[in-house]
């Protein structure tokens, strides 16, 4: 049959259109480039030749499987208990290496310097923040302020066992609610935290009776905070000499602490972590510069 459509070209390119028209606007014929048709059946050739080579057709209860048997999963698989085993060696030899000595080893140091980041990312981040600096309710572990000591082992123990966890071996350590429970009244909440607010150099109110709230201070808090308010860190009672608190700074705080103290708690991780990476988690964390 004879094509019935007159060639036009178009006066301004010089290019044959195609007859189709839009509106005034015509289609020209410009054909495809040639390096676009031959990647295109480039295209083509390889998904029929990885059709054959590889799994790609999904079947009723499973899937063509190729002729290379190839099987991204298990190559996946492969590659972990590849990098696992690669990793075992080191991880013997942290074990098996006291903390003081991991320090002093340079291999073993930047091995644990690295397993150590991997897992506080992972696992400490969420609460003491990706820089490790806390916030409120999670202790900053970049200072030199420690409820439960900074040494290597006590941060492996802390870490290992937790604190105010469901383990046995859990480190506890409870403040009374002298408010709520009223072991004190408001009148001398006010007095103690006027009194701990002086020592911190937290601006204290006026008319309060400083000189009574060093009698309930030594009464009630002494025995743990002792005599004179640097804290005990075998029982987790923080120095209250340096406005560094967890739960805020002011005199309101203060007073709230002391009326219905908040107990935070952290997880044991001895059943969730394997012991080199507990290590590796203690030096790492050890490393910031707080540690003692």
């Amino acid at each position: 049959m004879a094509d019935t459509h007159d060639k036009e070209i178009d006066r301004i390119s010089g290019v044959e259109t195609t007859g189709h028209e839009w509106d005034g606007l015509k289609e020209l014929n410009n054909p495809l480039p040639r390096w676009w048709l031959y990647s295109f059946y480039a295209c083509i050739v390889w998904a029929a030749v990885y059709w054959v080579l590889y799994p790609s057709w999904p079947l009723i209860s499973s899937y063509t499987t190729g002729v290379l048997g190839a099987n991204q999963r298990t190559e996946a698989i492969a590659a972990f208990d590849e990098g696992v085993a690669g990793r075992s060696e080191f991880a013997d030899k942290i074990i098996a290496t006291s903390l003081e000595d991991i320090s002093h080893d340079q291999e073993l140091l930047q091995f644990a310097q690295a397993n150590g980041q991997a897992a506080f990312g992972d696992n400490c981040a969420p609460c003491h923040g990706s820089g490790a600096t806390g916030a409120e309710g999670y202790p900053n572990l970049q200072d030199d302020t420690w409820l439960w000591g900074g040494t290597l082992d006590d941060i492996h123990t802390t870490l290992l066992y937790g604190i105010r966890s469901d383990h046995d071996e859990a480190r506890i350590g409870e403040m009374p609610a002298f408010g709520r429970d009223e072991l004190l009244t408001r009148k001398e909440v006010a007095e103690v935290a006027n009194f701990v607010a002086s020592k911190a150099g937290v601006e204290t109110e006026d008319g309060v009776d400083l000189a009574a709230g060093q009698v309930l201070y030594d009464d009630n808090c002494a025995a743990c905070h002792g005599e004179n308010l640097e804290g005990i860190q075998e029982v987790g009672a923080p120095s209250l000499m340096s406005a560094n608190y967890l739960y805020g700074n002011s005199l309101d705080d203060i007073k709230a602490q002391i009326h219905a103290p908040r107990n935070g708690v952290m997880p044991a991780w001895v059943d969730r972590l394997d012991p080199a990476t507990i290590k590796s988690l203690t030096v790492y964390v050890h490393s910031f510069g707080g540690g003692q």
